[in-house]
């Protein structure tokens, strides 16, 4: 029973993990005035972890985990397709969609016990939603606005 306790606290902690790193990612895309933000990466992350760890272990030994991972994959995308609109000769929303398909990525890497990958992704997925945002650039040039921008 106390093995039990302390396992599930484990699992618990990997959740938290991923919904600090999917959190992180989310206020980046709150901080440029994108649609979703840091509750929404935050809980496809929590999420991909939870669905991975119960895949790897709510299961027993018959589970290999492949068919929720699976699901997560298909699921993520069903849900960013609805991020996704397309008005005259633009679409919106595509990069917060393939943001949060990776997020789901990064979740299951937490799920998985793949912490310096789940980091690092993050990491890296972080710069990337902000290397083509104009502001980005004019910060780094040095010209631009002031720093102070305010979240839509």
């Amino acid at each position: 029973m106390t093995e039990n306790i302390i396992r599930e606290f484990g699992f618990s902690l990997q959740v938290i993990v991923a919904i600090l790193l999917g959190a992180m990612l989310g206020w980046q895309r709150a901080r440029w005035g994108k649609s979703a933000g840091p509750r929404t990466f935050a809980l496809v992350t929590g999420g991909a972890a939870l669905f991975t760890i119960m895949s790897r272990f709510g299961f027993g030994s018959l589970s290999g985990g492949g068919g929720i991972s699976a699901s997560i994959v298909t699921g993520i995308g069903f849900f960013g397709v609805g991020l996704i609109f397309h008005r005259e000769n633009h679409v919106d929303g595509l990069t917060t969609a393939a943001g949060l398909w990776t997020s789901a990525a990064i979740g299951m890497a937490v799920g998985f016990s793949y912490y310096v990958l789940a980091i690092m992704a993050t990491v890296i997925v972080f710069f990337v939603l902000m290397m083509n945002d104009q502001r980005f650039h004019s910060y780094k040039s040095g010209s631009g606005e002031s720093e102070k921008q305010e979240v839509k």
